[in-house]
């Protein structure tokens, strides 16, 4: 499904380079479960950023189902994106003029959903916010917007589930919550999830723990289940 080959990025800061990552080389087969972990600052959202193909690398290549990221446009990375990459962010990312509804229905609808409104309406449904689809984010808790997050990520069915920091803005019960319910549909899906975090006790529930630290791996741990 993934595969990073001496993938590197480096910025250029007050006229000096800066090395965000360097030389990142991992393969990740389909359906599996991968936690990436380290402090802040080791590179882990940028990392994220660059399996999604929304940066660039410095040096190496990125490879989807295949296919270098590299040798696509701009508009067939869009189109992978929306056809097989749900991705869920920390601070929830959602329209804030647009219902709950409405928000679940933008992928659908840029897909050509046959049915885009019934599929949103069963995807808030399975996150427990069939109640809610009226309402806008700002009359929504932080715990009921990564709900509708997640049911946006889902939207169209991804192969690829991308979450950074899913539950950072969450309290612990909110936060637990979140987490089971993105894993019950991860698993019933059948899909790939990369989770960026810094909480070991997310990162306990994941197939495989890669480690990064100053932008270096320093861990790649698959664990028994």
């Amino acid at each position: 499904m993934i595969r990073l080959v001496n993938l590197s990025m480096s910025l250029v800061s007050g006229g000096r380079t800066v090395p965000i990552l360097e030389s990142i080389h991992f393969d990740i087969p389909a359906k599996q479960f991968v936690a990436v972990v380290g402090p802040s600052g080791s590179g882990k959202s940028t990392l994220l950023g660059l399996i999604a193909g929304l940066d660039r690398p410095t040096s190496g290549t990125v490879y989807l189902d295949g296919v270098s990221l590299a040798d696509i446009s701009e508009d067939a990375l869009s189109r992978y994106r929306r056809d097989k990459v749900g991705i869920i962010f920390q601070s929830y990312h959602l329209i804030p003029t647009f219902t709950a509804l409405e928000n679940v229905l933008i992928p659908l609808e840029l897909k050509g959903h046959a049915d885009a409104v019934a599929e949103a309406r069963r995807l808030l449904c399975e996150v427990g916010l069939r109640e809610r689809e009226d309402h806008y984010p700002v009359q929504l808790s932080g715990g009921e917007q990564q709900r509708v997050a997640i049911a946006r990520a889902f939207a169209g069915n991804p192969s690829l589930l991308l979450a950074d920091e899913p539950t950072g803005n969450l309290d612990t019960q909110n936060g637990a919550q979140v987490l089971d319910l993105l894993l019950d549909l991860r698993r019933q899906r059948g899909s790939t999830l990369v989770l960026i975090t810094h909480d070991a006790t997310l990162a306990s529930h994941a197939d495989r723990v890669i480690s990064l630290r100053d932008g270096k791996i320093i861990g790649d741990v698959l664990r028994s289940r």
